[in-house]
């Protein structure tokens, strides 16, 4: 069971996430979090550098959807701009809403990742609908008051993955 909560890989950053190598692993689609993940969870729009990256993946030829747990409003404010699908509400770490997306995408599961800052949502949502995970670092150290207890959750776990051997990296 704890290995549905272990990433395949582990990033500081969205920004550490190439095209170019992605490509070379048959990857031709990204499931992406939006809070913490691209932007901080209280930031309305997105960046210049995260405009950028869309931009970017966009001209390699990787499709990215963006799939998140709040609301229709925060959501489709962010993605819009961006002219990126999304899903709100998406009831993380249920595999459904992964699982639309993929089917929405016409990839196959190994031609997609799933990118995100929390073990108990994207990571654990990814693992159980099949999908190559990549955890990033939360951009920043605050929360909304539902992540904050499921951060408490998250170190507990990492700490036993690391006193295991299952993960190196330090948060």
């Amino acid at each position: 069971m704890i290995k549905k909560f272990l990433p395949n890989e582990h990033v500081k950053s969205i920004f550490d996430i190439h095209p170019a190598i992605l490509r070379q692993k048959g990857i031709k689609g990204i499931i992406t979090d939006l809070d913490n993940t691209l932007v901080a969870w209280d930031v309305k729009d997105a960046t210049p550098e995260i405009i950028q990256w869309f931009k970017l993946m966009n001209e390699h030829g990787i499709k990215v959807t963006i799939i998140s747990n709040n609301k229709l409003e925060r959501v489709k404010i962010f993605s819009e701009p961006l002219d990126t699908p999304f899903v709100y509400s998406a009831r993380k770490p249920l595999s459904q809403a992964f699982k639309t997306v993929a089917k929405n995408m016409k990839l196959k599961k190994e031609e997609i990742v799933v990118i995100g800052d929390q073990i108990l949502t994207d990571v654990l949502g990814g693992n159980i609908a099949g999908f190559h995970t990549i955890l990033v670092v939360p951009i920043v150290q605050t929360d909304g008051k539902i992540t904050r207890i499921n951060r408490k959750i998250e170190r507990r776990i990492l700490s036993y993955m690391r006193k295991k051997g299952k993960i190196s990296w330090e948060e």
